[in-house]
């Protein structure tokens, strides 16, 4: 078993990652924004050489995807050098690193599901420094996992399905995008693979979202049907539905990294969602 801090430990994947290792009989320290602020890097090293961890889980992040299109400075400074101090100093105490990136490094213009060795193309600030956070973790650590994810979905924190839910006790129509493409992801699936691949010496990037794909539109449908509510779900384009941040048409992915490497594919998104409600009651 394994010396594990994970970074962002409040957060909607953090709290399971947290709760799923030390279930696993992982030794487990959890540190949030007030307890490491992870773009001072003195802080980060004294940290990290008090603790000495085995592990490191990087789920820090800044992931207001709108808003970092008017705070560029303040994206950049938490996913990019925020990262560049845990890889540095990771490295240094001779922790494996993985870090948490997203579907979002990609411009999404790809008809097909993009594989771990497809070229990246960031479209807004989110992306890009997400982005610069994996070259800082390619260029800094030695023994590192890249998981991207999309969708996520869990029981802590908002998320798309808790969102939907909300509104559809207040609203007879929702208007849902149908022209963006993605895989959603339940955080405890997830930390479930995490879980497995840390155990390994299988060092890379990878793709981790549930099986299957659909629209968000399709998604929230989905998660209708299931809970038995009947509202009236509209298909709109992205254009109708404009943000500040530009998101990518398609962010499906293909597990290419997990397959090759052995590792299971998560389970189908509607297994997970079902798994989820259950959980959420």
């Amino acid at each position: 078993m394994a010396k594990v801090l994970v970074t962002g430990a409040k957060g909607q994947l953090g709290q399971d990652v947290v709760r799923l290792f030390t279930e696993a009989g992982h030794e487990v320290i959890g540190l949030g924004r007030e307890d490491l602020d992870i773009t001072n890097s003195n802080d980060v090293w004294r940290c990290l050489e008090a603790l000495r961890p085995e592990v490191v889980i990087h789920s820090a992040a800044y992931t207001a995807v709108d808003q970092a299109e008017s705070d560029v400075e303040g994206a950049f400074l938490v996913n990019a050098y925020g990262t560049r101090n845990m890889a540095a100093a990771s490295e240094a105490v001779e922790a494996k690193l993985v870090y948490m990136s997203t579907d979002y490094v990609f411009n999404g213009e790809s008809d097909q599901p993009y594989n771990e060795f497809e070229a990246t193309s960031p479209l807004g600030v989110y992306g890009k420094s997400k982005h610069a956070g994996e070259q800082f973790v390619r260029e800094l650590h030695s023994r590192f996992f890249i998981a991207r994810t999309s969708w996520v979905f869990g029981a802590h924190g908002g998320n798309f399905v808790k969102t939907m839910l909300r509104l559809a006790e207040t609203q007879p129509q929702l208007k849902v995008v149908h022209d963006q493409r993605g895989c959603p992801t339940y955080t405890v699936d997830l930390a479930n693979c995490l879980l497995k691949m840390i155990e390994t010496s299988q060092f890379g990037t990878y793709h981790v979202s549930n099986s299957g794909v659909c629209t968000w539109y399709e998604f929230a449908k989905t998660i209708f049907e299931k809970k038995g509510i009947s509202i009236d779900v509209v298909p709109v384009t992205t254009e109708e539905f404009p943000r500040p941040a530009r998101r990518p048409k398609n962010s499906a992915f293909d597990h290419m990294a997990l397959r090759l490497n052995g590792f299971e594919e998560l389970p189908d998104w509607q297994n997970a969602l079902d798994r989820f409600l259950d959980e959420v009651k």
